[in-house]
């Protein structure tokens, strides 16, 4: 709609008599809200009809949150360098920046809001404009976003839990933090007014709600027209550095209450009962943190604090596990074996690579296979399954928690109604296409067929970086296996040796460390181009709405760290020893690398190493960069003000030095749990000890962010959130596929099954000698025999062997040399493959039906919720439609008592 600058006036007295002459007219309502509401683009007006802000000094006033006059509340600051002060552009260039802004800020007034301008304390450069919107103004954008407001109290009963009693105990004493009121509510409209519970209209609307509301309407004000492109918007103004910053104000300091009486000092109180590490063990204030942040900040935090006090069931069970593993390892029959100089130490294997590995002794994986035995023990496949029926349950009773804050912070049905449309979304508006439902014409940012395009295109983009990732893999692969003749060489393994560094440090162990290390490396420096890739993709893309848009990005960004992160796991449990030959026959990478095998005990070992190397690096390295990074920008930019101590400052002056929050807001804080609870879940079958490690994580990085946005960051804009968007379904997905990793992990990585199948049936006969089913002989029987006359030329040791044996051993189940079968896979190879495929089979079936009864039997939403929602529809309906038949009736006089009646009865309830 082409309407000029001049045109849009918001007449808040004009459009109230509008109202009163003619209720019912639609047509002049839908004329007024496109006036008001959608962005206006045409002709710049002329420089002496342009509006300005008010011009004032600061009153000496540090925690006014007020224009000068007391009055106005201050909802929303705008800070820009002086055009005449500035250095570093062309004049020109410093002209048009001064016009672009002035016709915003004039426009800014033409649609209602009261600007006024202050020169900044410290930098005489700085100005900054703050914004107030009077009461007619909220109202009216009110209306239009559909914000739900207060009707009456809450009249249901709460049923007190049986556990209030200790929960209290962890709460925030609410003498401090007073629990916030329920009402019923319902969108507002400007015509039931009277309806709405408002004791006092400076109250009604509070600062998070009045900030939302500016920000949407700075989002959608004109500066400028330039061949018919549409330009507007704060985003756009911010991007190209017209304004330097845009924020809602902070109430007080978080060291110390607001000086000002009127100022509830929310910022402080959330420091001192939330933030504070004192505060480590309580509960979240999670509805103050909403009034104060907005829904989005608090579902985040809601979802943190939800999964991190489930994986304290989790970390639990898995230190028990973890116990019985330590305590039964001296038991642990063939870790013995392998440690016994009467077995293992008369077992030769035979060398793991060509040319430079020689032969070595059985006993120098005697730790590694003690330390195996705590990982590798039945507590492992116990855990294993109750953490794929404990993932369920978190998923589960997170949907109810979820459902009941959508009720409890009035975002049941905020995607059908409120959300609005991306301004960058809206400026690409130039196709016209005809909507099948509504048979009228819209405006899109493409054509079909331009969609596909663009479709086409980022599909490409994200599978070619994702080939990138593996590529990156590929190359550690190729170091492990290049390196691994490096260390063998190095570390020269006598038969006879005993030295206490190699009893320790072995070829495997070096190159799984270092390996895991570059991994975590390489990880960390993809992590930020894979950033700027997804963000690229997705702004090429041009969502519709900001859910979209981040919804579109987090899939992105998953694949992308899915793969980054989880790839190098993978193929430790999965790919490595499983497929290297024998001795005489090895099987090559690239064709000029062999493969690498796994230690005689497996590689479940090199897994944990792994998962522990990059869960606790990852850990350590987001928590110091989250606490550091900021931390030090703030005290440069407090350093460089050196002036601070010797002036007031106000209130927008000491928020403007703070960090801004960045587009993306909690992004990167989901995008991290998220990738913890993928390692928790996934590979949880070979670190029992991941929950653990993650609770810990967690109970600090929950007051880690609190701290964040309390001390370090500007105040963030409010939004609206009904859950945890797109990381729902991403969590449901990792959640199916961590059965079938656990079970694989065990299958094919762990022993266990070869134990079960060697204990069940190859200890005794036919295929075995003990009288008893027993464990004695497993390692002997599971280790094959080969010839070293049979090695190629290509793989023959360097350095001779100077013993007097003629055979070596290897890790495998093969037929020996001499059998008419010799190294083929034998019986016991079989029996064991068709128990691993049995196990997989039975252990997948058995989760997900429990699962499944588990799914059905816990509904997503409690009774409790169904009421309340019930019983607000009801007062919604009886409260705003019923008014409306009341005004019928006094011009339709004895008609409308039978209309009142017909809707008394069908409004009120059966069991009235």
């Amino acid at each position: 709609m082409n309407v000029e600058n001049q045109d849009v006036l918001l007449d808040l007295e004009g459009e109230e008599e509008e109202e009163e002459d003619d209720d019912n007219d639609d047509g002049e309502i839908v004329l007024e809200l496109n006036q008001v509401i959608m962005p206006t683009y045409g002709t710049v007006p002329d420089q002496q009809n342009l509006h300005t802000p008010e011009w004032v000094d600061f009153d000496d006033k540090p925690d006014s949150l007020f224009f000068k006059d007391g009055q106005r509340r201050i909802d929303f600051v705008l800070v820009y360098e002086d055009e005449s002060k500035k250095m570093t552009h062309r004049r020109s260039d410093r002209k048009k920046q001064k016009r672009k802004r002035q016709v915003y800020e004039s426009n800014l007034i033409n649609n209602g809001l009261q600007l006024e301008a202050t020169r900044s304390v410290l930098d005489e450069k700085l100005i900054f404009v703050k914004v107030h919107a009077p009461w007619e103004v909220l109202c009216t954008y009110a209306e239009v976003m559909h914000i739900k407001l207060p009707l009456q109290h809450n009249d249901l009963k709460t049923r007190k839990s049986a556990f209030n009693w200790f929960s209290r105990l962890f709460r925030v004493d609410e003498n401090i933090i007073k629990p916030e009121q329920e009402f019923f509510t319902a969108p507002f409209q400007k015509e039931h007014l009277s309806n709405f519970y408002i004791q006092d209209k400076d109250t009604f609307f509070n600062p998070a709600t009045r900030s939302r509301i500016v920000h949407f309407i700075l989002s959608r004000v004109e500066y400028a027209t330039k061949n018919n492109v549409k330009k507007f918007g704060i985003n756009k103004l911010l991007d190209t550095g017209i304004y330097k910053a845009a924020f809602p104000l902070h109430d007080s300091s978080f060291r110390h209450l607001s000086t000002d009486p009127s100022c509830p000092s929310e910022r402080y109180l959330l420091y001192r009962e939330w933030a504070h590490p004192k505060n480590i063990f309580k509960l979240q204030p999670l509805d103050f943190i909403r009034k104060y942040y907005g829904e989005k900040i608090g579902i985040y935090f809601a979802w943190l604090g939800f999964y991190t006090n489930m994986l304290t069931v989790a970390a639990v069970v898995g230190v028990g596990c973890f116990l019985y593993g330590y305590l039964t390892k001296d038991n642990c029959t063939w870790s013995q074996e392998v440690c016994d100089p009467n077995i293992g130490g008369n077992i030769i294997m035979c060398p793991q690579c060509d040319r430079a590995c020689t032969y070595w002794n059985l006993t120098i994986t005697c730790e590694s296979s003690k330390k195996l035995c705590i990982f590798d023990s039945y507590g492992t496949l116990v855990f294993a399954v109750f953490m794929g029926i404990w993932v369920t349950f978190f998923l589960e009773f997170w949907k109810r928690r979820q459902a009941e804050l959508e009720y409890e912070w009035d975002t049941v049905e905020y995607l059908e109604q409120e959300e609005q449309v991306r301004p960058e979304y809206e400026a690409r508006c130039t196709h016209v296409v005809m909507n099948e439902i509504t048979q009228q014409e819209e405006h899109v940012p493409y054509t079909a067929c331009g969609k596909c395009v663009r479709m086409t295109f980022c599909t490409s983009a994200i599978f070619f970086w994702i080939l990138l990732i593996i590529a990156s893999v590929v190359g550690i692969i190729v170091y492990r296996l290049s390196v691994f003749l490096a260390f063998s060489s190095k570390l020269s393994q006598h038969v006879n040796g005993t030295e206490a560094l190699r009893k320790y440090l072995t070829p495997q162990t070096a190159t799984s460390v270092t390996a895991s290390l570059i991994s975590f490396v390489v990880i960390m420096i993809l992590n930020i181009v894979y950033e700027k890739v997804a963000i690229l993709i997705t702004d090429f893309e041009l969502p519709r709405t900001q859910t979209d848009y981040e919804n579109s990005l987090t899939t992105k960004m998953f694949l992308f760290q899915f793969v980054n992160y989880y790839s190098s796991c993978f193929y430790i449990a999965f790919f490595k020893g499983k497929f290297v030959g024998h001795p005489g026959s090895p099987v090559y990478w690239l064709g000029k690398y062999r493969n690498e095998e796994c230690d005689p005990g497996g590689c479940l070992l090199e897994l944990t190493t792994q998962l522990a190397i990059i869960v606790g690096g990852k850990a350590i390295w987001n928590n110091i960069q989250e606490v550091l990074v900021p931390l030090v920008k703030n005290l440069i930019g407090r350093y460089s003000a050196s002036a601070r101590s010797e002036k007031v400052v106000p209130r927008w002056e000491h928020d403007y030095h703070l960090q801004p929050i960045g587009k993306l807001g909690l992004f990167y804080e989901y995008l991290e749990m998220v990738i913890q609870f993928g390692f928790v879940t996934l590979f949880v079958a070979s670190f029992p000890l991941a929950p653990l490690l993650a609770l810990i994580n967690n109970m600090l990085e929950i007051r880690l962010d609190a701290w964040k946005l309390t001390t370090q960051f500007r105040r963030m804009v409010p939004q609206k959130a009904q859950d945890i968007g797109a990381w729902q379904p991403i969590l449901q997905g990792i959640a199916i596929l961590a059965v079938v990793t656990n079970a694989l992990i065990i299958a094919f990585t762990s022993d266990m099954i070869p134990r079960l199948v060697y204990y069940w049936s190859f200890s005794v006969p036919p295929y075995g000698s003990h009288s008893t089913h027993t464990m004695e002989g497993y390692i002997n029987s599971t280790l094959s025999v080969f010839n070293i006359s049979d090695f190629k030329n290509e793989s023959k040791p360097s350095s001779p062997w100077l013993g007097k044996q003629t055979t070596c051993r290897y890790r495998d189940l093969r037929y020996p040399p001499g059998h008419q079968h010799q190294y083929e896979h034998n019986i016991y190879y079989w029996h064991v493959i068709a128990a691993k495929l049995a196990f997989i089979i039975v252990m997948e079936h058995v989760i997900y039906f429990v699962k499944f009864i588990i799914s059905y039997v816990i509904p997503d939403v409690s009774e409790k919720t169904k009421s309340k929602v019930k019983r607000e529809k009801y007062l919604t309906q009886k409260l705003l439609h019923e008014n409306d038949l009341k005004g019928v009736k006094k011009t339709m006089g004895k008609t409308a008592d039978k209309i009142i009646k017909g809707a008394d009865s069908t409004f009120r309830p059966k069991d009235e």
